[in-house]
């Protein structure tokens, strides 16, 4: 069959995105793999030869060798990927493919500026798409079920620079969540049905790996069985791996144990709020009654440093949210976080709701990015929400707390994780919140201040 040349391209908010000739901006520690992006050239036909261009790294050569195009990209980066769909049709008349979560939560939307769109995993319709282009049948949404994650397709590391990126090995386990979190377009995106590989693809893949590994899981604990059989899997390797996972992980003391004994050093964790009531609006069920400091402290004397996500903005938060927060997350000593403003993305329960009640004032899917605003707050202004986010991360990221958070994580964590991780993620997030605009939105008066 005749070689068919796709260019696989990863559009990048502007304040990353690099001209002819730059540099990459902001620290490789926020580059992640690609790895998703390598799936989808693993699906492809063998007939078909994937270049994958990283906006990031690199810029978009228009005149690109290639005989289809294919975007893939989430909510916040949709203007943008248009523009390059739109121009790669127009000025070279080369078939575009668009993916990704975005398109597959709004691929009506998507069509008008795509041959064709791929609704969710690429493996369950990579090869139809292409042999659909080559006929010359354009204009199809093709939608796909969840595919089975046996016999998963190595990725080709060939494809990217790993260099560019953070500087550890990629892999994936299992795929989705069977959590229902109303606000979580992960779940809505696989349909709430969790997948997992079988362990020994994974030990296997593990093998060829570097030492440090990251799983680009988005819950590796949700089958808790099939964690453990893993973790237990894992331990003669000798690896050190991060992943991400609930809070729940503190409460079994099995599981915890396998972890650390399979060499966990951190993992990112959704506690989302400290408000209860929140909590349960999103349905976050798994977080209800949970002692927070007493899991943190847990996880420390694994050896497990700890990247807390918070969202705000939710209807059961008042302008005391930030400071308490903080407060939390000083006290424990969490190693880094991520904090964003509560985004109702396309897709998910959230967005529906909100929609309907016409709350959602901003529709510009480029400032669904975590760091606007989009809708209507219930016990805050949106200047107040807006201001509380860049308050906390700026209070939380000056240069005397970073270095007071790591030196206290000598006590507990492995010096290397916290030299080669915990430092220079710390600082990355400086760079980065300073360049989005974070820091300077909470640069003055505290809107909840009293006179």
């Amino acid at each position: 069959m005749e070689r068919v040349k796709f260019v696989l391209i990863n559009p990048t908010a502007p304040e990353w995105r690099i001209g002819a000739g730059e540099q990459p901006r902001g620290s490789r520690y926020f580059r992640f793999s690609m790895l998703s992006s390598l799936y989808v050239a693993a699906a492809m036909p063998p007939h078909v030869e994937t270049r994958i261009v990283d906006e990031d790294l690199e810029p978009i050569d228009f005149a690109i060798d290639a005989d289809v195009v294919g975007i893939s990209f989430m909510t916040y980066n949709a203007p943008h990927a248009y523009e390059i769909a739109d121009r790669f049709r127009q000025e070279t008349g080369k078939p575009v493919i668009l993916g990704g979560y975005h398109p597959t939560f709004m691929p009506e939307e998507a069509i008008a500026h795509a041959d064709a769109v791929c609704v969710g995993d690429a493996e369950g319709t990579a090869p139809r798409i292409m042999e659909d282009l080559a006929a010359d049948r354009r204009g199809q949404i093709y939608r796909s079920e969840p595919c089975d994650l046996a016999g998963l397709p190595r990725p080709d590391w060939s494809l990217v620079n790993t260099k560019a990126y953070a500087p550890v090995s990629f892999i994936e386990a299992t795929r989705g969540c069977s959590h229902r979190c109303r606000f979580c377009s992960i779940t809505a995106f696989h349909h709430h049905l969790f997948r997992t590989r079988p362990v020994d693809d994974v030990i296997d893949e593990l093998r060829s790996l570097g030492r440090y590994v990251v799983f680009m899981d988005d819950s590796i604990i949700c089958d808790r069985e099939y964690a453990k059989e893993l973790f237990a899997a894992m331990i003669p390797l000798g690896k050190r791996w991060f992943s991400q996972c609930g809070i729940g992980i503190a409460d079994d003391d099995e599981l915890l144990r396998l972890a650390c004994r399979s060499g966990c050093r951190g993992l990112f964790i959704g506690f989302e709020s400290l408000n209860e009531a929140g909590l349960r609006s999103w349905n976050k069920q798994a977080n209800v009654g949970k002692d927070y400091l007493a899991a943190v402290r847990k996880l420390h004397a694994g050896g497990i440093a700890i990247c807390a996500a918070f969202v705000f903005g939710g209807d059961h938060d008042t302008s005391d949210v930030f400071e308490r927060t903080l407060e939390f997350l000083l006290d424990a000593n969490v190693e880094t976080v991520q904090a964003t403003r509560l985004t109702p993305f396309p897709g998910t329960p959230l967005f529906e709701e909100m929609d309907r009640e016409g709350r959602i004032f901003d529709k510009d899917w480029s400032h669904y990015d975590f760091n606007h605003v989009v809708f209507e707050p219930n016990h805050m202004s949106r200047d107040t929400l807006d201001a509380g986010v860049g308050w906390l991360v700026r209070e939380f990221h000056t240069r005397r707390r970073i270095a007071t958070r790591a030196l206290r994580c000598f006590r507990y964590l492995d010096p290397m994780v916290v030299l080669g991780g915990v430092a220079p993620v710390n600082l990355g997030w400086r760079v980065k919140l300073a360049a989005d605009g974070s820091f300077a939105k909470g640069a003055g008066p505290v809107p909840w201040a009293p006179d």
